[in-house]
């Protein structure tokens, strides 16, 4: 096999290339200054590279070399906390070499070389291990990282196993006669292997309400958040990772503008973790690739990123990855297919823009691993569609594929509604999957409140059409309670703080104890209409607005129990 050619072409960041016999996927260095490149198609005698670096003065007849293997990455202790870009390479060592500014064919290796890690071992001499057995762990920050033998090693026995502290390149095993240290390499373009695919009835708990009991996430599950421009895509995301019941965190910022990063990079290190009471970042892997990077980077980094997120699922760890946004991927994916003049699809967008963006997303699943942890990868993806248009081909061909749809709406924006999640417009798919968990683990009458909910939220849309046509004083009294129980739903349940202290996070059983006394609140002003209590007098009752602020005080649960008190009190006086 010719590993060496020269440069026959260059297109931006599509070089073509003569004189080398590379395999599909395979890395090649190109250039006089070792630039990057995976190779994406072969034709005959040239070979297709995608460049990851910029290509600027780059001309034919320059060398290219083949390195024989795919783009892979590092896998092992260290990767918490970390910030890469879309190939891996960790740019706060970049910096530190060259400054604020990353010149061309400069590279780092993802994992520190010299830092070392106690290693305590937990299998024995003589024991009988395969492909993602666990050696032994080691502390990463808050978590206990397991270092496992990669998921291609066949059976074989344990000839030495040692134990105290080591870098990641030294060897720490020895199983048939192959040593193995503790880092690991894996394509990033191929799915790592799983024993069984478990069934997507357990939901992750987001503390959301809007989320949690109108349109819940499975983990394993993969959610689409689409929205304009403000509606808060990333506020959620943010929320979503200091709250979820997802042990780690990898957050994919493909292709966002400089500043919008920079807010996540600065963010997320004073972000308190409520679990352990330290920053996120602990427990959080960062991938930075800016609109002003190169795009075939872009290209690459939601696979670097659900790579790195199989790899801590593979070790029992519910693992939740953000991507924000897979409308600049899918940019990206448009740019190198027009160099590359291939047939456009809808709107300029390549024919296998489907096809890509399944392969991302069934990436997630909930399942047991090669040791026999259990564990789950969600992912949440948000969408930029340009004006806010949801009819455009990256929005539409995401909503084939993802289970829940989360719709954020600019006119909630406008009325200063968070989270701007539309309740009307949005759904989710896993319900009939999910109920009997909630039943069981919350309340039996957790799913026909919810089917309330959804009810009452309808009819108000129903009624508002009435109402901006003739004026709500021409409705009967038992629609006007209807929207005035509509405005509790949206004003007390929907609507949350996420930056208040006390708001920002709602557990389970007080959502269902919210749910329950806005149920109540409305079968005890039907009581009392049909008693003949005016319309004014129930909708005006003190015990309202005290229910509005009862999410905000310290003692929230005790203020919602001497809610539920008052309103007994209060609906009995009306009725006296």
């Amino acid at each position: 096999m010719s590993t060496e050619g020269v440069i026959y072409r260059v297109a931006g960041p599509v070089v073509t290339a003569t004189g080398i016999s590379p395999r599909m996927y395979d890395v090649v260095h190109v250039g006089k200054e070792q630039l990057m490149g995976e190779v994406i198609k072969i034709a005959g005698d040239y070979t297709i590279i995608q460049v990851y670096e910029d290509t600027s003065g780059v001309k034919p007849g320059e060398p290219v070399t083949t390195t024989g293997m795919p783009l892979a990455v590092e896998l092992g202790p260290g990767l918490l906390t970390s910030v890469y870009d879309g190939i891996q390479r960790p740019l706060p060592v970049l910096r530190e070499k060259m400054g604020d500014f990353i010149y061309r064919g400069v590279t780092a290796p993802g994992l520190n070389r010299e830092a070392k890690w106690e290693f305590t071992p937990t299998v024995k001499v003589g024991d009988e291990v395969q492909g993602g057995a666990v050696l032994g762990t080691v502390m990463e920050g808050p978590m206990l990282h397991k270092i496992m033998l990669p998921p291609n090693v066949k059976k074989g026995k344990v000839e030495e196993i040692k134990s105290g502290s080591f870098t990641i390149t030294d060897p720490i095993a020895k199983v048939d006669g192959v040593e193995y240290p503790m880092m690991q390499h894996w394509p990033v373009r191929v799915p790592r292997p799983v024993v069984e695919k478990y069934s997507p009835d357990v939901p992750l708990v987001t503390g959301l309400r809007v989320l949690d009991t109108m349109f819940p996430l499975a983990k394993g599950g993969a959610a689409a958040i689409p929205g304009a421009f403000g509606t808060g895509k990333t506020v959620t995301q943010q929320s979503l990772a200091k709250y979820s019941d997802a042990e780690i965190v990898v957050y994919i910022g493909c292709g966002e503008r400089g500043n919008e990063m920079t807010e996540v990079l600065t963010e997320f290190p004073a972000l308190k973790d409520p679990k352990t009471g330290e920053s996120l970042m602990k427990r959080t892997v960062l991938i930075a690739n800016t609109s002003n990077m190169p795009v075939a980077a872009r290209e690459a980094s939601v696979y670097t990123g659900m790579t790195i997120a199989e790899y801590y699922r593979d070790m029992g760890y519910n693992v939740a990855l953000m991507a924000d946004s897979t409308s600049r991927w899918a940019e990206a994916m448009r740019e190198i297919s027009s160099r590359l003049e291939e047939m456009p699809g809808e709107e300029g967008y390549p024919a296998y823009l489907s096809g890509r963006l399944s392969e991302f997303y069934e990436r997630a699943c909930r399942g047991k691993s090669l040791c026999g942890q259990d564990g789950s990868i969600s992912v949440i993806g948000a969408v930029s569609p340009p004006g806010g248009d949801l009819s455009e081909p990256v929005t539409q061909n995401t909503l084939r594929i993802v289970r829940v749809f989360w719709a954020l709406d600019t006119k909630l924006r406008e009325r200063r509604h968070f989270p701007t999640i539309n309740w009307l417009t949005s759904y989710t798919m896993y319900d009939a999957q999910l109920s009997p968990w909630f039943q069981k683990n919350v309340a039996e009458d957790w799913p026909a409140l919810k089917k309330w909910f959804m009810q009452v939220l309808q009819k108000e849309s129903e009624l508002q059409e009435i109402v901006q046509m003739v004026g709500s004083d021409s409705l009967p009294d038992e629609q006007k309670i209807t929207l005035e129980v509509a405005k509790m739903i949206r004003e007390i349940f929907l609507q949350q703080n996420a930056y208040h202290p006390v708001d920002c996070y709602c557990p389970l059983g007080r959502q269902y104890m919210m749910m329950k006394l806005i149920k109540k609140y409305s079968d005890l002003a039907d009581k009392a209409l049909k008693a003949g209590v005016q319309v004014e007098k129930i909708a005006y009752l003190p015990v309202r607005q005290r229910f509005q602020q009862a999410k905000y005080e310290e003692k929230v649960d005790e203020e919602l129990a001497a809610v539920d008190k008052d309103m007994d009190e209060q609906f009995s006086k009306l009725e006296a």
